[in-house]
């Protein structure tokens, strides 16, 4: 299996007027832009998951219908609760493991630290383990034989979102 991660774009700032709870921020227009610019980059990489998880958060899930939309995989797309800041990384690849186990590319839209840690926990075996930073709009690739809430993949590219404009 392969796992492509991918942090939400640029958001409104918390406590912006209209969005005081952090769950209803939306994407700002640059985020919006920016978005759409890694997402034709991913398309024009031939990235195609055969699943999209997303955190429920407005912001992730505007992302992610920019991204699922460049590629025409809108019908790919699923909410998961476990990819919302805060989430537990173990029940995240519980729900992988019994409901994607035969997807060959899995998309991941969420926060951070959280892809963070989960990145350091697949790659080394502790969430704390690997200093990585997502910035908004960037990506990872990683290759499981196996998924498991451990050591348990090989990085094959983190990319920041200047990169993919």
């Amino acid at each position: 299996m392969t796992l492509l991660l991918l942090r939400h774009g640029i958001a409104v700032e918390l406590g912006t007027p209209g969005y005081e709870r952090d769950s209803e921020r939306p994407l700002t227009p640059e985020g919006r832009r920016k978005t759409r610019a890694v997402a034709r980059a991913l398309a024009a990489l031939g990235v195609s998951p055969d699943v999209i998880l997303t955190s429920p958060l407005v912001r992730a899930h505007q992302t992610t219908e920019i991204v699922a939309g460049a590629m025409k995989l809108n019908k790919r797309l699923h909410i998961c609760e476990q990819l919302a800041s805060g989430g537990d990384a173990k029940r995240l690849i519980a729900e992988i493991n019994q409901h994607h186990a035969s997807a060959k590319l899995v998309m991941l839209v969420g926060h951070e630290p959280d892809l963070s840690s989960l990145t350091s926990l697949l790659l080394t075996g502790r969430a704390d383990g690997l200093a990585i930073e997502f910035k908004k709009g960037g990506v990872c690739l990683l290759e499981v034989d196996e998924l498991l809430a451990g050591k348990c993949a090989t990085l094959l590219w983190l990319v920041p979102p200047k990169l993919l404009a």
